[in-house]
């Protein structure tokens, strides 16, 4: 089966006040503490189940699946999820994106479809005054070659 990556377009960006309080939540559930959830300041990680193995390693746990998130954007205290990792096994259990999204911004009282979003922009206009050029396309090893010989020969 093997695991599955979106890109979650727009993406979703928790307001302040449930940004606060969902990495409180996270924290108090963190799988090294009996909880389901390990998470970083950049990736929110879901397990099958609290890690039981020696020394507090996984164990018997299986990564459900990944949330990229950026903190601080797009404002100061807000959370951007841009990234949904699916693993293989959480792909076997029946787990989707939309599923293991809410199942971390339920504690919140949100949803995936009930996130807000970030503005998605146009891009800028080209530039009138900067010159269109031309990027030549990249040369073969073999190209390479048979330019130095060229140059050389002509010494």
């Amino acid at each position: 089966m093997g695991t599955q990556e979106r890109i979650i377009r727009p993406a979703a960006v928790l307001p302040e006040r449930e940004a606060c309080a969902l990495v409180a939540l996270l924290e108090r559930n963190d799988v090294s503490r009996g909880g389901l959830w390990n998470a970083s300041t950049s990736l929110w990680q879901r397990y099958s189940g609290p890690w039981d193995g020696l020394a507090g390693t996984r164990g018997h746990s299986d990564l459900v699946g990944s949330i990229a998130v950026m903190y601080d954007r797009p404002a100061r205290h807000e959370i951007t999820i841009y990234k949904v990792t699916m693993s293989d096994q959480g792909l076997q259990a029946g787990w989707t994106v939309e599923r293991l999204c809410d199942d971390a911004l339920a504690w919140v009282g949100l949803t995936l479809p009930t996130c807000p979003r970030a503005d998605l922009l146009p891009p800028p206009p080209p530039d009138p005054f900067r010159p269109h050029v031309v990027v030549p396309a990249a040369r073969s090893s073999l190209d390479n070659v048979m330019y130095l010989d060229r140059a050389r020969s002509r010494r």
